[in-house]
């Protein structure tokens, strides 16, 4: 099976690269990008390199990709970072930018396609043509870099340029070589699907050959194998990806190995254990343990405020209530811990594939030390770790699982804690609890002119409590209650998003509803920031 290998240099968006070329149907792998690059990870297998993004500068501490690269007669495509790498490494020069390119950029590659289809007489001009096939003459692009390309390295062509005058698209006269100065793997980019295609099956001649029902049979091969005929518990919060990852299990190992933990940690949705109890049992498990546990949770966030020290507190005393109920539920030492992680929360977790990723907030199942400790012991199970949302929507839909769940929006582990700003108390969560409710309920009545309702048409969508109070008028008596920010979000894979565009009565009606019906809540605002800068989740 073809494969195009992915060298991961610490960016937000790497595994996206490779999400969006499996979904052309081609396998890839990520390796961190200082990885050796032997016999073994450049097999016949691998058709093409991609060289991914970074935090980091190339001047600075930004890592290098094994030498070898540069010799392997392989395609290379570098973006952003990776494209600076490349410039670096053979002789060019990348320096920092006086004003750092951010967003969305056009692009402009007029009279490129002709250039490289000029040098035709040669293979290299022949894959350059059909690399730049994938362009339009003129296209929005996505950026986000501090550097830029300030002299091409010898051999190579300015094919594009941004509306800021810099080089955006390079291509080598000779080699396979090719540079994005910006992020095609990312939805808000124009012509990214096509641009990467270009390079995928265009320049690297890949054929399609993998599915997501092959990755599903991969990982259950892979379970099998690793587990055996150990317990395994899984920590289960009733969203989408704890309970696909339950599914997971139950098709995969005998159901008496398949132990399911939920915790009613007080930070649920409204009516969020009788729904969740409906929903496990209809999947046929046989050990489901719930914990009511709200008195401890409301008691490790007293006092707390900072949004890193809440995620803190509730990983650990997860950790701490599973392993004292594990002790009373009797279960031998070599069970395995098992959650519904994915992709982007060891992303935004510092987690990635290589060392280089930023920390951008932690999640309670990876940051916590009481799970790294775990993952070090070898003993976590994350099944989904390399698939993003709408993928595991997939996989649960191939799997079976009920409709009502996969399509549900994205639920932090957290739950209401981070999305309570400051201290969270039971009275707080009460009036969220009750916000949210009626704000989710109208999104599910209202419908768009095509008939679908708003909530299936949103990504995510969630009511904020504020830590503020506001002046207002109930009646004729002076209200001071509390501020409720909305939030509503589209997005692919919840690694960039945009504001959902409200009709401006459909605002003002959910607004009216709220206010009349939670009497603590005197004002509601609605948040228009995009990820990024901005992330889903306030906190």
């Amino acid at each position: 099976m073809d494969k195009i290998l992915i060298l991961d240099f610490g960016s937000q968006t790497t595994q996206l690269i490779g999400r969006r070329i499996r979904d052309m149907g081609v396998y890839t792998e990520i390796m961190p990008g200082d990885s050796a690059l032997g016999a073994e990870a450049l097999g016949p297998e691998v058709k093409g390199i991609i060289l991914s993004g970074s935090p980091e500068s190339v001047y600075d501490q930004g890592a290098a990709p094994d030498k070898k690269i540069y010799d392997c007669g392989l395609p290379l495509l570098g973006i952003c970072y990776g494209l600076q790498r490349m410039t670096h490494d053979l002789g060019g020069k990348v320096e920092p930018l006086p004003k750092r390119e951010y967003g969305r950029i056009g692009v402009k590659v007029a009279g490129s396609k002709e250039q490289g289809a000029s040098n035709g007489n040669n293979v290299c001009g022949e894959l350059a043509a059909k690399f730049l096939s994938g362009f339009k003459d003129s296209f929005i692009a996505w950026m986000s870099h501090g550097d830029t390309l300030t002299k091409l390295a010898p051999g190579f062509k300015e094919a594009g340029t941004s509306d800021t005058g810099y080089p955006a698209v390079i291509v080598h006269e000779e080699k396979p070589w090719f540079g994005l100065q910006f992020h095609p793997e990312v939805t808000h980019c124009e012509c990214g699907n096509e641009i990467l295609s270009a390079f995928i099956f265009g320049v690297c001649a890949c054929t399609a050959g993998w599915t997501m029902e092959h990755y599903v049979e991969e990982v259950r091969s892979s379970l099998t194998a690793r587990i055996g005929n150990s317990p395994v518990l899984l920590l289960i919060s009733g969203g989408v990806d704890s309970t696909v990852a339950g599914a997971l299990l139950l098709k995969t190992l005998q159901s008496d190995q398949v132990h399911l933990m939920y915790m009613d940690t007080g930070l649920m949705r409204k009516d969020e254990t009788k729904a969740v109890k409906a929903s496990l049992e209809q999947l046929g498990a046989r050990h489901l343990h719930i914990v009511m546990c709200e008195e401890e949770f409301l008691g490790a966030l007293k006092g707390l405020s900072e949004p890193e020290a809440k995620r803190r507190a509730i990983g650990d005393l997860f950790i701490t209530i599973q392993e004292r109920e594990v002790a009373r539920l009797g279960l031998p030492e070599h069970y395995f811990l098992a959650q519904g992680t994915l992709y982007t929360d060891l992303i935004e977790s510092g987690k990635g594939v290589g060392k280089k990723a930023h920390l951008i907030k932690s999640h309670h199942n990876v940051g916590s030390p009481l799970v790294d400790a775990k993952r070090k012991a070898g003993k976590i199970i994350e099944p989904l770790d390399r698939l993003y949302k709408d993928e595991v929507r997939r996989v649960g839909r191939f799997l079976g699982v009920d409709e009502d769940v996969v399509r549900r929006h994205p639920f932090p582990g957290p739950g209401l804690a981070v999305r309570i700003l400051g201290e969270v108390t039971r009275e707080k969560c009460d009036i969220l609890r009750e916000a949210d409710a009626i704000y989710i309920e109208e999104l599910k009545r209202r419908k768009t002119p095509a008939g679908r309702s708003l909530y299936d048409e949103i990504w995510q969508a969630f009511a904020v409590l504020l830590p503020i109070r506001s002046v207002g008028v109930a009646g004729d008596v002076r209200k001071y209650g509390w501020v409720l920010a909305l939030r509503a979000i589209t997005s692919a894979d919840g690694m960039t998003a945009d504001v959902y565009p409200f009709e401006t009565k459909d605002l003002l009606e959910i607004s009216t509803r709220i206010t009349n019906s939670v009497q603590d809540i005197g004002r509601v605002t609605y948040d228009i920031s995009s990820k990024p800068p901005a992330t889903i989740e306030w906190e």
